[in-house]
C-alpha cells in the first residue's frame, strides 16, 4: 500500500471538491493526489487552486480519464503529474516522491498522448504545385544524367522522341532553367534524382 512507503505521510482523504477544499484548509501537503471525475466539479480547478498557493501544493492526478481532454486541461491548470487509476502501489509511490523532488511523472498512455500533441506535424506531400515533376518527367531525367540521348531515352522508355522533348521543355519550364546541365544539377539538389 502507498501509504506504507518510507518518508509518505497520510494527511487526509476527500470525496468532492469542498471536501477537499475544507481539508486543505487546515493542512498543505506537499504534493496532493487529485482525481479529475469529482461529485461537485472538474478536479482541475482544485489544481489551479493549489499551483496558485504561496508556497505551491504540487497536484499529481490520479484518474481513470486518459483522454487527451482531460490530461490537456489538468496539465494546464498546474498538474505535475498524471496517472491511470490502473497504476500499481508502487508506481504511485516513486510518482509522490517524483512530484515532490520536482520531476514529472506520467503513465506511459498519457506520455503518447502528450508526445503525439506535441510533435510537428507529418509533412504532406504537394500537391499539384507548378515546379513538381511527375514520375515520368523524374525517369526521363534521371535517363539525361546517366549520358543518355532523348532518342535513347525515348527508346527505352518506350515513347516517341518527340514526346520525351515535350517532357523535357515542360521539366526545363518547372525547374525555370534552360538547359539539361541545369535541370540534372537542380535535381540532384532537390533531391529528386541521385
Amino acid at each position: 500500500m502507498v501509504l506504507s512507503e518510507p518518508g509518505l505521510c497520510w494527511f487526509g482523504g476527500a470525496g468532492s471538491l469542498a471536501q477537499a477544499r475544507q481539508l486543505l484548509v487546515d493542512d498543505k501537503p506537499d504534493v496532493a493526489v487529485i482525481d479529475l471525475g469529482l461529485p461537485d466539479g472538474d478536479g482541475s480547478e482544485l489544481i489551479a487552486e493549489l499551483a496558485s498557493q504561496e508556497p505551491p501544493v504540487f497536484a499529481l492526478v490520479a484518474t481513470v480519464f486518459g483522454d487527451e481532454a482531460h490530461v490537456i486541461r489538468a496539465i494546464e491548470s498546474g498538474a505535475r503529474g498524471y496517472l491511470l487509476k490502473d497504476s500499481t502501489p508502487a508506481e504511485f509511490a516513486r510518482a509522490i516522491n517524483l512530484v515532490h523532488q520536482g520531476g514529472a511523472p506520467l503513465s506511459p498512455h498519457i506520455a503518447k498522448h502528450l508526445l503525439a500533441r506535441l510533435a510537428p506535424p507529418t509533412p504532406r506531400p504537394p500537391v499539384n504545385e507548378p515546379d513538381t515533376l511527375t514520375e515520368r518527367e523524374i525517369d526521363i531525367l534521371t535517363r539525361i544524367a546517366q549520358g543518355f540521348t532523348v532518342g535513347e531515352t525515348a527508346e527505352h522508355l518506350h515513347i516517341s522522341a518527340h514526346t520525351a522533348a515535350t517532357h523535357i521543355k515542360n521539366i526545363y519550364s518547372k525547374m525555370a532553367v534552360s538547359n539539361r546541365v541545369q535541370a540534372v544539377n537542380q535535381a540532384r539538389l532537390r533531391g529528386l534524382i541521385r
